[in-house]
């Protein structure tokens, strides 16, 4: 049973990087064709995807937030954490990150998702 757990602060100040961690745990990061994503839900909003690291380690991100994303990962520690710059309130949302197969937005696992909340 693979399990996903989001960490981070609950808490960024406008202008600041938003750094969260995914912490994997029974299957590896590097397991092909398994791509590792970052999703979002604003409140009131629908998903939004973010991006997503794959098992060969290359990132993909979306055009809307590219500029200011970065995914990476640890294998050491089967994890993948997501930093998003720049931060206004809009990117208030639940984050979570989830496990797709194949990349094709077809999630079979996915973390409890945190909140975070963009204010000074």
């Amino acid at each position: 049973q693979v399990q996903l757990q989001e960490s981070g602060p609950g808490l960024v100040k406008p202008s600041q990087t938003l750094s969260l961690t995914c912490t994997v745990s029974g299957g590896s990061i590097t397991t092909s064709h398994y791509y590792w994503s970052w999703i979002r839900q604003p409140p009131g909003k629908g998903l939004e995807w973010i991006g997503y690291i794959a098992y060969s380690g290359s990132p993909y991100y979306s055009p809307s937030l590219k500029s200011r994303t970065s995914i990476s990962r640890d294998t050491s520690k089967n994890q993948f954490t997501l930093q998003l710059s720049s931060v206004t309130p809009e990117d208030t949302a639940v984050y979570f990150c989830a496990r797709d197969e194949l990349g094709w937005g077809r999630y079979d696992y996915w973390g409890q998702g945190t909140q975070v909340t963009v204010s000074s």
